[in-house]
């Protein structure tokens, strides 16, 4: 560990991150791609968020997909360099909409995490979450006609109101002018059947094509939790369900 030295935390008032967590870190990432098994996976996910990592040239990425990432790279043995560690950054992150990738000066970056996977750190302590309520929906989305679901708002430990901002910009500048949510509970009074999902005023009619819509849905994806499902609805489907985002 004497090998590895630091600058004090930067100018934002951070601090060091855990030099177990980094040196772990850096050891796992010596490992060949083709190796990384999910012990490996599982070791990484769950040390990296408090390793010390240094922001990367340039900072600010694109991926070929058009989200941007926040560029970050690990430290090499004695260097000097200004500690950042991404729970600590975890505020300036969401609210400027950026993902978090890692060693992108490599032929394929070590991670990349999208603005979802640092939501849900922020939210529940962990970049991707395996039990949950969210529905697993596959092909269209239908309500039967006499079905009973509850409709409401999704909470703040849902959907932040820095992250319904984010997604807010992105519709309107895809031409949705009004923007609207909500969260659809069904066999809400059966505990082993109860699911959930999100939902938003907008369809292929909302697109110029099928593929554009399809491409939106992909966008707004990346901005939420991994195990969320997302739907799309027209606005008339549920009575008083929907609110502006």
């Amino acid at each position: 560990m004497s090998n590895l030295h630091f600058f004090d935390a930067n100018a934002e008032g951070g601090n060091l991150g855990d030099l177990e967590k980094t040196l772990l870190i850096n050891e796992l990432l010596t490992i060949p791609l083709p190796e990384r098994d999910n012990q490996w996976v599982a070791q990484f996910i769950e040390h990296i968020a408090d390793a010390n990592l240094a922001v990367a040239e340039p900072e600010i990425i694109m991926s070929t997909e058009g989200f941007p990432y926040f560029n970050l790279r690990t430290v090499e043995t004695g260097e000097n360099f200004q500690a950042y560690v991404i729970r600590q950054k975890l505020p300036t992150l969401l609210r400027n909409g950026f993902g978090v990738a890692l060693n992108t000066r490599k032929e394929n970056p070590d991670w990349m995490f999208s603005y979802g996977d640092l939501l849900n750190l922020e939210l529940r302590d962990e970049f991707y979450t395996d039990e949950h309520i969210f529905s697993k929906n596959v092909g269209d989305f239908l309500l039967g006609k006499d079905e009973e679901i509850l409709v409401g708002q999704p909470a703040e430990d849902i959907l932040p109101g820095y992250a319904r901002a984010q997604l807010r910009e992105f519709l309107e500048y895809s031409g949705v002018t009004d923007p609207q949510i909500m969260l659809i509970a069904r066999n809400y009074t059966d505990e082993t059947k109860v699911s959930q999902d999100l939902a938003l005023n907008i369809t292929p009619k909302n697109f110029a094509n099928n593929q554009e819509y399809e491409t939106a849905m992909r966008t707004i994806a990346w901005f939420l939790p991994k195990h969320y499902s997302l739907v799309g609805l027209a606005a008339d489907t549920v009575d008083n369900g929907f609110q502006p985002l």
